[in-house]
Order: structure tokens, then C-alpha cells, then sequence
């Protein structure tokens, strides 16, 4: 766990503490994990701050010299797991930046799936945000994942169109849309077997993975390829 979230979460309000910050790396990440256990499998209004510190191994009342409060310690989580998003994507962009558009679709949906099956709390964290109406500040953080979606999509979009790979005269907005569906639900299916009817994604070994992800681009390829 390299990365440290700054003290200022998305809302713009302190998080974290900064006697969080000046603890052992291995400690940070003991505090983190339990913490992502507990919100991603209770969600937040029944997840505990005596279970994370007994988890973690932490002296009871410290957990209150880390983070100001519950709703703080949920904002820190949330740019934590962003923050591991990011630099997962910046990835993909970077080392796809010589492939086209379409390629460089299929590798993110790719990689979205891997992160989910290293990260299943991480992932988890976000649907509890998607379908829990408890969580603090939830329409602000939910805008800032979309908001976050729609930047890298647009982005590899724009350059598409640029290179033309991509139809220019597509509607922006409208095809960043579409491919920011499609990536949030494709994501889902994989996650939860429930959200799946047919493509069986939660199970899928690698090769049929990835061949369901370039069946799903190449629909999309016929109608926004030039």
C-alpha cells in the first residue's frame, strides 16, 4: 500500500488525521484493510469502529486519534480505493497509448475485471455506495465516480477520433455515456452472480473472459468505427 490519500476527501472536508498518515506503512495497512472488510461487507451504517480496531490490532480509542468520526474514516476509504482505481487505469492508458481505441476498450474492461478479483472489497466499497441510501455524502461520491468514468472514457475517445479510429461525428457526451454503461454494468455482472443472466462473467476463466470482452467491443465497433 504505496499511496496515502491527502487529508481532504471528495467532499472537500478532513478525513483523516494526520497522526493516520505518520503511522507504520504496515500499520496504515492493517487500520485499512479491516476497515475495508467491514464497510464492504456491512455496509456503513451497520459496520463497526470496535470491530475494525480489534481486527487491527489497535489500542480501543486510537482509531478516534486517526479520523475525526465514522462518516471520516468512510471518506478516506473512499479516496483510498480511487486512488487504487487511478493508478490502475493510468496503467492501461499508458501502456495501450500505440493501440487503437477499440483495443485499448477491451484491455480497461480487462482490467477493471482483474482489479475486482484482487480488490473484491475495494469493488465492494463502491456497490455499497451504488445501492445503499445510508452512506454519508452518497450522490457526491457517486457523481465523483462517474465524473472519474466519463474523464478516462472521453479520453480515450477523443484520442480514437483524433487518430480516426472513431467516427468523428459522434456525440461526444452521448458515446461516453454509453461506454461508461457499458463498463459499470459489464463490472457488476462480473462482481455479482445475481446482476449476470447471461454471460456467466462471475465464473469466467480467463480465455472466455476475454473473449465475452471482445464480443461486447466489437458490437460497439460497428457502430462507432469509421
Amino acid at each position: 500500500m504505496k499511496q496515502s490519500p491527502s487529508l481532504i476527501g471528495p467532499s472537500g472536508e478532513e478525513t483523516v488525521l494526520p497522526t493516520f498518515l505518520n503511522l507504520p506503512p504496515d500499520k496504515r495497512e492493517r487500520v485499512v484493510e479491516a476497515a475495508l472488510v467491514e464497510f464492504a461487507d456491512k455496509g456503513y451504517q451497520q459496520a463497526s469502529l470496535n470491530t475494525i480496531v480489534a481486527a487491527s490490532g489497535i489500542a480501543k480509542g486510537s482509531i478516534y486519534q486517526y479520523f475525526r468520526d465514522k462518516k471520516g474514516f468512510f471518506l478516506y476509504l473512499f479516496d483510498f480505493a480511487v486512488a487504487r482505481v487511478r493508478r490502475t487505469l493510468v496503467q492501461v492508458k499508458e501502456a495501450s497509448a500505440h493501440q487503437d481505441f477499440f483495443t485499448r476498450l477491451e484491455k480497461s474492461l480487462l482490467a477493471g475485471v482483474e482489479f475486482i478479483r484482487r480488490h473484491p472489497r475495494i469493488y465492494g466499497i463502491y456497490l455499497k455506495i451504488l445501492f445503499d441510501r445510508h452512506v454519508p455524502r452518497r450522490d457526491e461520491l457517486l457523481r465523483a465516480v462517474r465524473r472519474f468514468a466519463a474523464d478516462y472514457l472521453g479520453s480515450l475517445l477523443r484520442q480514437g477520433m483524433a487518430r480516426g479510429e472513431v467516427r468523428a461525428d459522434l456525440p461526444e457526451g452521448t458515446a461516453v455515456f454509453i461506454l461508461d454503461a457499458l463498463l459499470d454494468r459489464f463490472l457488476q455482472a462480473a462482481s455479482v452472480p445475481a446482476f449476470d443472466v447471461a454471460l456467466d462473467l462471475d465464473r469466467a476463466a480467463s480465455p472466455e473472459l476475454e473473449q465475452r470482452i471482445r464480443e461486447l467491443v466489437d458490437i460497439l465497433r460497428r457502430g462507432l468505427a469509421r
